[in-house]
């Protein structure tokens, strides 16, 4: 019985999750509901895919409402990889918070973060998981409020503008979307995300329904932090508390690029974006000034925190630059990396944070030695830096693959070349960090010998292994990701 409910349980729970801490308040009850309500939607994920790669797609109905008249949740193979993605995200933090945001956030406000971490994770999942167009819209907004309020809650006074200038442009990019998806109910007649694709090509006026790609695009890529729509992201993630930086980092866009893929190749269809109009080539211009334009930038930050921060630019420049390729091996390219930088900037900010909360900044000053105060902190930074760079053996190294096997089998030999050069420019940033930590001496900022609290040392190290896991063992990536972008395609999902 409960089986059968695990689509609406896998959203339900840590929305109820969220008034159930606010009833709580106590900050440890508060943190035992969070953290249950994360490990259960994880568990329900991965049942969810498991069922879905033995018996195909899956569709729930709420409240006994057949679509297209009610609201249906839908799990395919590509939101059910992503359902992975951010439940287990959610996992992996959550318990990294007992001791981080602790210390990060007033103890009055705990029960705040807990219950704000709740609504954020729902938010994503429902995001994820809906097949109704406006449902999907409920979702974005439920995430991004708590996004907002989750960095603002950061103990450095730059997160409330930080939070400020999100909330601005998450609002404009939340209306362009809710305006897209009216005009495509315009011309349609549902909401219904399957139906909608149906109907579309029967409809006579091609003007409406470019004019809602338009919207649709740039409200997603808004939220997807797409150059030179990505202000918002070097502050966000610079300045909100630890776990939420590698929360959303793993998360936030990721989610938002999935929405992009669905409406692309799910909703507007193959035709469209690329005979008709030339997005491929859009994405593809933008993505190569992401790549180079936020690499290079990150190469001169004083911050650690910052730099990854825009490092997450350059790295969603990929992730674009597979979905502007329009193949088979791009997309599988762009959803691998989709999960793969997830795992490794998850990793990188949680093992980051350690060093902030013991140094009381992340700023290279405070890098100096830190090998020898903790080893075990740089060692992980290290390994996870590596699969930034796409090193051989790490999870980073599995998506850059495809990436330059796409380029090549599309004739474009230039972009492949591209993709390894612009891997260098993360190996100088990543170097500083090696440099600083391992071949300077400590200075008066370096933090004493010692690692962080194993509560949040074996969260961290957890994603580090994943980045190696996933670098050798690819039965879960690549095969989910290539049965998404077959079913993107048009193809069996």
């Amino acid at each position: 019985m409960i089986a059968g409910q695990l689509p609406a349980l896998v959203v339900v729970v840590p929305l109820a999750a969220a008034p159930l801490v606010v009833l709580v308040r106590r900050p440890v009850a508060a943190f035992a509901i969070a953290t249950a309500a994360c490990a259960f939607s994880f568990f329900a994920a991965l049942l969810l895919a498991a069922e879905v790669a033995g018996a195909g797609p899956i569709s729930y109905a709420l409240g006994s409402w057949p679509p297209p008249w009610g609201i249906e949740y839908r799990v395919d193979a590509f939101n059910a990889f992503v359902l992975v993605l951010v439940s287990g995200a959610a996992t992996v933090v959550a318990p990294y918070g007992w001791r981080a945001v602790a210390a990060e956030v007033r103890r009055d406000q705990l029960y705040l973060y807990h219950a704000t971490f709740c609504l954020c994770v729902a938010g994503l999942l429902g995001m994820a998981i809906t097949g109704d167009a406006f449902n999907l819209f409920v979702f974005m907004e439920i995430a991004s409020l708590a996004s907002y309020i989750l960095i603002a809650l950061g103990r450095d006074r730059r997160a409330l503008l930080a939070a400020y200038q999100y909330l601005i442009l998450g609002t404009i990019g939340a209306t362009f979307y809710v305006i897209g998806v009216g005009l495509l109910y315009l011309v349609t007649g549902t909401l219904n995300i399957a139906d909608m694709a149906a109907r579309l090509p029967a409809v006579p006026d091609l003007r409406p329904v470019l004019a809602a790609l338009a919207f649709v695009t740039v409200g997603v890529s808004l939220k997807l932090a797409l150059f030179p729509l990505h202000f918002w992201l070097p502050n966000a993630y610079a300045y909100a508390p630890s776990a939420v930086s590698a929360f959303l980092s793993a998360t936030a866009t990721k989610v938002s690029v999935y929405v992009l893929l669905r409406f692309y190749f799910g909703v507007f269809g193959l035709p469209l974006v690329v005979e008709t109009l030339p997005m491929p080539q859009i994405l593809l211009a933008l993505s190569i000034v992401a790549i180079v334009s936020a690499s290079l930038v990150a190469l001169w930050q004083t911050d650690l925190k910052r730099l990854f921060a825009y490092s997450s630019v350059a790295q969603i420049g990929y992730i674009t630059l597979g979905i502007g390729m329009a193949s088979r091996e791009g997309l599988t390219a762009a959803v691998v990396h989709l999960f793969n930088h997830g795992v490794t900037k998850g990793a990188l900010f949680l093992l980051v944070g350690g060093v902030a909360l013991r140094a009381g900044g992340a700023g290279f000053a405070s890098l100096r030695g830190l090998a020898r105060a903790m080893p075990l902190t740089a060692l992980g930074i290290t390994l996870a830096g590596l699969s930034l760079i796409g090193v051989p053996g790490t999870a980073g190294f599995v998506s850059k693959w495809y990436l330059v096997i796409g380029a090549i089998e599309a004739g474009r030999w230039w972009l492949a070349a591209l993709v390894v050069a612009t891997s260098l420019i993360a190996v100088g940033y990543v170097w500083r960090f090696v440099e600083a930590a391992y071949l300077a001496e400590p200075g008066p900022a370096t933090p004493a010998r010692g690692e962080a609290s194993p509560v949040m040392l074996a969260p961290a190290w957890l994603l580090v292994a994943a980045c190696l896991w996933f670098g050798f063992d690819t039965s879960f990536t690549v095969t989910s990701a290539r049965r998404a972008a077959a079913l993107l395609l048009g193809g069996a999902p």
